[in-house]
């Protein structure tokens, strides 16, 4: 596969949403790496991490400039975005694959990304790109805070941006921003900090007999043990099990 059908197939795989046909593109000992989590999925466990990431993902990639070559390596620039209701593209992040081949397939690719920071005028009224007013951002920032906290919609393991967009009577592509911009995370991440959370409220419970972990994941909304063990983690620093072992006895 040349280097272009490789890069073209790639995305062909992002945008059809399709984690299988993602990894395909791994050689088998491949390795992902998502440099801005600090999270490394080896082919198999990329399928995984993928279809649940894939359930939650709604935008689209594209190649932004020329793919650079190099012996045995490519890399190239990308952007994500996602369409408003008026068909118009808006921005999710920008990003850039560093890829080292071993044939055809990948051995190793390395994934950097940022998420545009949302524009906010000198009065700090507005937000400038989609006119989303301040008052109207606490107002749809409040409505999502009472459906976590008091109906926990984050345990719905197939709640997604416009579902969740529903659930608030929000455009979608607002409250994409309320979340970038009035919490600082991305709405993949807004889910899983409530999910661990919860996680963390069954496994300290010591006042029942203990759930098995891959139960807890689903319980909390995950559709896969190893993207829960990969979230919960990175959020607290240990695995499900080390955090359950630690909780203090009771007497």
């Amino acid at each position: 596969m040349r280097e272009k059908d490789f890069v073209n197939s790639y995305f062909e795989a992002w945008n059809d949403h399709d984690a299988s046909y993602v990894a395909e593109h791994f050689a088998p000992e491949g390795i992902y790496v998502d440099v801005s989590s600090q999270e490394q999925s080896p082919k198999q466990e990329l399928v995984t991490y993928l279809s649940d990431f894939f359930s939650n993902d709604q935008n689209h990639y594209e190649l932004t400039g020329q793919v650079t070559k190099g012996t045995d390596s490519i890399a190239f620039q990308y952007r994500a975005f996602s369409l408003t209701g008026t068909g118009e593209e808006e921005d999710v992040l920008h990003g850039a694959e560093f890829v080292t081949l071993h044939g055809d397939l990948a051995i190793h690719i390395a994934d950097y990304y940022r998420e545009p920071m949302a524009l906010v005028d000198s009065s700090n009224q507005k937000y400038a790109k989609s006119g989303l007013s301040e008052d109207l951002l606490k107002h749809y920032k409040d409505q999502l805070t009472h459906l976590m906290i008091e109906e926990k919609a984050y345990m719905n393991p197939s709640l997604t941006l416009p579902v969740l967009s529903t659930l608030v009577k929000c455009p979608v592509n607002h409250l994409s921003q309320v979340i970038n911009a009035g919490f600082g995370v991305s709405f993949f991440d807004y889910l899983n900090e409530y999910r661990i959370q919860e996680a963390k409220n069954i496994l300290a419970d010591q006042t029942n007999q203990p759930q098995a972990i891959l139960t807890v994941a689903f319980e909390v909304g995950f559709n896969s043990n190893s993207a829960f063990y990969s979230a919960f983690k990175r959020l607290c620093g240990k695995t499900p099990a080390q955090f359950r072992k630690d909780q203090p006895k009771k007497v």
